[in-house]
This record gives C-alpha cells, sequence and structure tokens, in this order.
C-alpha cells in the first residue's frame, strides 16, 4: 500500500513552522505497512492545491493532506477539494451541532466564520475531530482513498489515531513491518557500508538495511517485513552477533537510546555518580546530562571552567602547566577532570578543553583541537581530537566522544 503525503500552509514554505506532521505520519503509516513515497509541502493556493493532488494520486493508492480547514479565510482546503471532485458545499447539521456544543463547553460565541465549518462537501465522509472544530473529510476516488485533516498537530493526531489508522487496518491487508536499531557511535557511514557490503547483499529475502547518520552516530535499522515473530527473534540474534563482531564496541545500544541515555543507565545501574569540567564546550556536556529525567541520582554537578582563572582557582589546575603546556593540552584537560571529581565527590568526572573556532587556532592548535578526559580515583584517560572548523559541531561532537571515553573504558562491560 503507497501513500503520499501534502502539507498546506504558507506557514512551511517560509520556515515559520516546522512540517513536524509529516514524520509523525510517515512513522505511525511505516509501522502498520504502508509506504510513504512522497512528502509535499505548498502554499494555500488554490491552483497549487489542485496540481499536486492530482500529481500525489496517480502513483498512491493512500493520500494524506493536512492543513487549511480552520475558520479563516485563508483555509481554503475544503472549497478547494469540494471543486476538485466536483462536488457542492453544504451545511451539514451534524457537524453545526458539534461546532457549537464545542464553543459553548469553551464558552466561545459562535460567529460565522465557526457556522462556515459546518459546511461540508456533498461527495465526501465525515471523520470526526475530537479535538477542534474541523472535521476531516474523506474523499473516495476509484480504489483510491484522499483524507483531509486539520494541520494542527494535536488534531491530526488525534483524528490518525483514532479513526485513520483503524480505517487503513479494516480496510487493507497490509504487511506486518517490524524494525530493528543498531546504534554505532565513532564509525563513519561510508566506512560502515564498505565493512557491511557482503553483510548486506547476504540478508535473508524480507529484510532490509538503512543507514540513518547524525553527528557522530549512525543508526543501522534493520526491517523485517512479513516474516513470523519467531523467525524475526532468530535473525535479530543473528544479525547482533555479526554486527558486534564487526564492530564491537562502537556499538553501544540496539535500540533508538541516546548515548547519554546509555552512560546514565550504566552509570545508575553501577550505582555511580559523575561530574564533568568543561571549557570548549561550555556546559553543554552537563546540558545533555541534565535533559535526561531522573539524572540526579547519578550526576552531581558540573564547573564551567572557561577562564584559566576559573580552572586555576576552583579546579586546583597547576598554573605552572598551563603556561608551559597551554590550556588546550593533556596535562590540563587531566588536572581538569581529576579536580572536578575531588571537587564535586563523584565516581567520575569528565573534562574538555579544545579550540571550538571558528577562531582561535594556531599552527600547533588549529581550530578543532580538543582534549577530552575521564578520571576515576584510580586513574586518569585522554585523548586527543582533531575535529573540524564549525562551532556548534565541534562542541556537540566532543561533549558525545566525552561521554564515549567515559562509557568504553569504564563503563562497557567486558
Amino acid at each position: 500500500m503507497k501513500c503520499n503525503i501534502i502539507t498546506i500552509g504558507n506557514e512551511l514554505l517560509i520556515g515559520q513552522t516546522i512540517d513536524t506532521n509529516s514524520a509523525w505520519i510517515g512513522k505511525q503509516l511505516n509501522s502498520i505497512g504502508i509506504d510513504i513515497q512522497k512528502i509535499i509541502s505548498i502554499s494555500d493556493n488554490a491552483k497549487e492545491i489542485n496540481a499536486n493532488l492530482e500529481l500525489a494520486m496517480k502513483d498512491a493508492d493512500i493520500v494524506l493532506v493536512t492543513g487549511g480547514l480552520g475558520p479563516t479565510n485563508d483555509d481554503i482546503t475544503k472549497k478547494t477539494l469540494a471543486d476538485f471532485f466536483e462536488t457542492e458545499l453544504e451545511l451539514n447539521d451534524y457537524l453545526l451541532n458539534k461546532i457549537k456544543t464545542r464553543l459553548s463547553g469553551l464558552k466561545i460565541p459562535i460567529n460565522k466564520l465557526n457556522h462556515d465549518q459546518a459546511l461540508f462537501p456533498k461527495k465526501a465522509k465525515i471523520i470526526d475531530n475530537d479535538y477542534g472544530t474541523a472535521s476531516a473529510m474523506l474523499f473516495e476516488h476509484g480504489d483510491k482513498i484522499i483524507i483531509s485533516m486539520p494541520g494542527v498537530p494535536g488534531e491530526m493526531k488525534g483524528i490518525m489515531t483514532d479513526q485513520v489508522i483503524p480505517l487503513f487496518k479494516n480496510k487493507y491487508h497490509l504487511d506486518e513491518i517490524r524494525h530493528h536499531n543498531v546504534m554505532v557511535f565513532g564509525v563513519p557511514e561510508s566506512m560502515i557500508a564498505q565493512k557491511l557490503e557482503n553483510f548486506e547483499n547476504e540478508l535473508e529475502e524480507g529484510v532490509s538495511l538503512a543507514y540513518l547518520p547524525s553527528l557522530g552516530t549512525v543508526k543501522l535499522r534493520l526491517s523485517f517485513r512479513n516474516i513470523p515473530h519467531d523467525r524475526v527473534e532468530e535473525l535479530i540474534e543473528a544479525y547482533n552477533k555479526v554486527l558486534k563482531s564487526i564492530f564491537g564496541e562502537n556499538i553501544f545500544a540496539y535500540n533508538e537510546e541516546t548515548l547519554v541515555n546509555d552512560v546514565l543507565n550504566k552509570l545508575r545501574n553501577q550505582g555511580q555518580t559523575i561530574s564533568t569540567a568543561e571549557s570548549c564546550t561550555g556546559g553543554k556536556i552537563a546540558n545533555m546530562i541534565s535533559s535526561i529525567p531522573g539524572c540526579s541520582e547519578v550526576f552531581n554537578g558540573s564547573v564551567v571552567s572557561y577562564s584559566n582563572e576559573v580552572k586555576i582557582n576552583v579546579l586546583s589546575i597547576n598554573k605552572e602547566n598551563i603556561d608551559k603546556y597551554g590550556a588546550v593540552s593533556q596535562q590540563v584537560v587531566e588536572e581538569m577532570a581529576m579536580g572536578a571529581r575531588k571537587l564535586l565527590d563523584t565516581d567520575y568526572a569528565v573534562a574538555s578543553s579544545g579550540i571550538a573556532g571558528p577562531d582561535g587556532g594556531t599552527e600547533e592548535k588549529p581550530v578543532g583541537t580538543v582534549w577530552i578526559a575521564v578520571a576515576n580515583k584510580d586513574m586518569v584517560i585522554s585523548k586527543q581530537l582533531n575535529l573540524f572548523k564549525n562551532r556548534n559541531v565541534n562542541i556537540n561532537l566532543a561533549s558525545k566522544h566525552a561521554l564515549n571515553l567515559l562509557r568504553l573504558n569504564f563503563l562497557n562491560e567486558k
């Protein structure tokens, strides 16, 4: 079963509103075996709606449209679809009563624009919206289904969950799809693809592999289509072993878990605590940790030691080391980790010091030079990173690498 999505709204095209609807719809439909072929964002313009609707219907069984069903004058989707399917708008008493009841409960008087929301195309079927005043519309065109829904995410999600997805499950014989993710950190996508060429060619029929890269991480998504549940479990176990033999400790999870989540879960399970001492990352590591609910069980605090004075006076860094080696050095970052661990009384401390950019680099230490370290009571481990010229990328990557250094050397199960 194939589906195309059309999102309508000038605000989407000028960047005023981010289209989160399509991503959510795609995820929900994929989980029940409906393939998304195209996602199109267009303006509130009848000509554009007509042209793109005709295009979307050519190669899809289902077309989902969001946006343009509100009470204001620029909401033209309903009238445009009525014209497209050669039908008229008529006052629907059922919808009018629903609108009156909803507005009355909110103590809002009904006006002409609300009243006009009860105008409904004769050829369309009503899909109830229990989350707002604009009902969704279902048109049938031969063997194709076109459904138009409000663009407000909460309303769209409610309609999809309560009405549309159950309708599809009852109407169509859908493939059963299951996804399994393997999370790999610190290996470039191109290198992963090269290493997995034989693996990918030998996948069982009905299994596919996708590469989903983000900063520092590649999610390997194995998809199983129309394979019995027991067989899927066998394949997942077998594929995990093969991937582990190829990537080893670069694999940090087998689900949607993030690197920071994995680190905090391991700390929590081991009853251990963490603190951070940050220079070039400016508190980003602490921010990543503190964004996770329940982090207070393992996270004591952070020192953002951007200046040398803070490094010396708060973290007890040896001034001679700063003078001799510079703030961006193995000696200083290791002292930062040891100083934070003592100051904040934790089992581990993670530290960073570097040149995030875009300026500040030298020939000896160019922009992107970063030192990271992890300390516990017995030892300290450090690593130099040679990153990029992009400040935000460097801050984010250095933060992830620092946590990964902790994971690999102290937290990974042997």
